[in-house]
């Protein structure tokens, strides 16, 4: 990449959360409302950054992804995804974790 600039978007998309009530009961003070994100939701990562809307914490997980991604890189753990350049990557929440597949879209937009 030329001046150091990212060449990729990365589209990041919720899949499917888990529920752990079991863990929920056990450990955690109740609170009203844990999570916004909803499934099939979108963003656009551009220039590796945390799209507007995006969870704070979700993002701590998938940070690191997103801008490997969005540099051109991929090949996550040696085959891990049937698509090299996308990773499958839950939240930190250990009580309703989300699940969010992040793929580079393809069309280079900064370059």
């Amino acid at each position: 990449m030329e001046d150091g600039k990212l060449k990729y978007d990365i589209r990041i998309t919720a899949m499917r959360q888990t529920v752990y009530e079991d863990l929920k009961s056990l450990y955690e003070n109740p609170i009203e409302h844990a999570c916004d994100v909803g499934i099939g939701q979108q963003w656009v990562s551009r220039h590796g950054e945390r799209p507007e809307g995006m969870c704070p914490s979700a993002w701590e997980s998938m940070q690191w992804f997103v801008g490997e991604l969005a540099a051109g890189r991929g090949h996550f753990y040696d085959g891990w995804m049937r698509n090299p350049y996308s990773a499958m990557i839950s939240c930190n929440d250990g009580f309703r974790p989300m699940s969010f597949l992040l793929e580079r879209i393809e069309e280079d937009t900064y370059c």
